[in-house]
């Protein structure tokens, strides 16, 4: 089934998300075969990171919170919150 996690920076965090993007990077790398989609969220402006989405497929809700348990930038402290919904996709370009 595929999951929706929704991770929000917390203040301040920028410095912090700058110094463990190469381990998040490497993190997820070894997960694409699983992934559907993921990226940072940004402010209106395009540019500036105020947190993440993954869409992933997991074998249960505990396998989602696991891995976002284990991921880098939750580790480092990065996100205020993190939450994780299941996820039906309806909709998407073809």
């Amino acid at each position: 089934m595929l999951y929706a996690i929704h991770m929000i920076d917390r203040p301040g965090a920028s410095e912090l998300r700058d110094a463990t993007a190469s381990a998040h990077r490497e993190f997820v790398g070894q997960h694409l075969e699983a992934m559907f989609m993921g990226g940072p969220l940004v402010e209106d402006d395009g540019s500036t990171v105020i947190g993440s989405l993954i869409v992933m497929e997991f074998s249960s809700h505990a396998a989602a919170v696991e891995f976002i348990a284990q991921e880098p930038y939750n580790q480092a402290g990065v996100f205020e919150s993190v939450t994780v919904r299941a996820f039906k996709p309806v909709v998407s370009p073809a």
